[in-house]
């Protein structure tokens, strides 16, 4: 039985991205995943048949640790002799490839899913994209998670377009369209927990609060709006400790605006609200996305590379100009008040999400490519 070892650098990334392609792989591959975890049990506990091993590889930069990791990985690879090494995110990637190369390991692969340097200037971009280019001069696969993602790094020259693929339509995961549903029961008791009214107009964003996700931006833009009915709901952790800036920025919209931590249940909150809101600097496709439009709700986004595919602009939702407050403004305005638009539009998002982004179509897609290149390269 070949075998196929998956690096991460965090246990949340393997629940949101891996779990129902690590479930159909370990039927066929003998599988690894290697991970900074504090319970190596947890994919026992989802019913998938792979081993865990547990590295301390953790996302900001450091030499000494790093040197550690990478050297335990090399160790790794080494002793167990595997056909395959597939990372996903930027550390994991930078020190699996690495290890992964050196001990020429047949098949390496690495999924880009969004970059850091895009929001970055200077020196700091600089590096950020060198190390980039780095990852994907170590692999014989990029596994790109959109098509407007591939496109843009191609032409800045950090993968090359002849060992750069995009599943299907894109997305890593795709959509679990039995989880992510339309829910009438959940949507009165969500709203009921947060005394929102049926008939009041519900926006979201769904996702960690950071800067770089637009949340100054679109706080503004709520606080333009002027509609008593419309309501803001921020669920996940806020990592940058923005929710009081958010609060003044939206000035007396702020009385309606509501903060959630993190969930294990965004479909939820997503079958609770009416549109949800995106407008980010960056993304590698915006997973959420389609997890909203198979709930049947549009979204607001900005129409930047990645959420260019997951959005059709005036088809599943509208798009903007990132940071451009006023377009923000215009697109929520347009959801509040034509709601025969906003219904609509949820019903076409809902239709291709369930015909382009099931997650049984992305997992036959990995399931496909393993296939394909296992056996020649392994």
């Amino acid at each position: 039985m070949k075998k196929i070892c998956f690096v991460l650098t965090v246990e949340f990334a393997v629940k949101v991205f891996l779990l129902n392609h690590l479930r159909a792989l370990t039927k066929i591959y003998d599988v690894t995943v290697i991970v900074n975890t504090n319970n190596p049990n947890f994919l026992i506990e989802h019913g998938i048949n792979a081993k865990v091993i547990a590295l301390d590889i953790t996302r900001k930069i450091g030499f000494f640790s790093d040197l550690v990791a990478l050297v335990k990985l090399m160790k790794i690879f080494s002793q167990q002799r595997f056909s395959a090494v597939h990372s996903i995110t930027p550390k994991a990637g930078l020190l699996a490839m690495l290890a992964a190369c050196l001990i020429r390991v047949p098949l390496r692969i690495h999924t880009f899913t969004g970059q850091i340097w895009v929001t970055k200037s200077g020196f700091k971009r600089l590096i950020l994209k060198q190390l980039d280019c780095f990852i994907a001069s170590l692999t014989t696969h990029n596994i790109i998670d959109s098509p407007s993602q591939r496109d843009f790094l191609v032409n800045e020259k950090v993968v090359s377009a002849n060992k750069s693929i995009v599943f299907a339509k894109g997305s890593i995961s795709g959509v679990d369209i039995n989880r992510f549903k339309p829910d009438p029961i959940a949507k009165s008791r969500i709203r009921q927990e947060l005394n929102i009214t049926e008939d009041a107009i519900l926006f979201l964003f769904l996702g960690r609060l950071t800067v770089d996700k637009g949340l100054l931006d679109l706080a503004k833009a709520f606080g333009e709006l002027n509609f008593a009915n419309a309501h803001l709901l921020f669920v996940g952790p806020d990592e940058q400790a923005l929710q009081a800036e958010i609060m003044h920025l939206a000035g007396e919209s702020g009385m309606n605006i509501q903060f959630i931590g993190h969930t294990n249940t965004p479909e939820m909150f997503m079958a609770a609200a009416d549109v949800l809101c995106l407008p980010s600097y960056r993304e590698g496709f915006g997973s959420v996305v389609i997890e909203a439009a198979a709930v049947g709700i549009p979204t607001v986004a900005s129409g930047i590379y990645g959420l260019s595919d997951a959005v059709v602009d005036g088809d599943t939702g509208l798009l903007h100009e990132p940071r451009a407050v006023n377009e923000i403004e215009y697109c929520m305005k347009s959801m509040l008040s034509n709601r025969a638009l906003r219904l609509k539009l949820g019903k076409q998002a809902q239709e291709r999400a369930v015909k382009d982004f099931d997650s049984k179509l992305i997992t036959q897609a990995w399931l496909n490519f393993y296939h394909e290149n296992i056996h020649l390269n392994g």
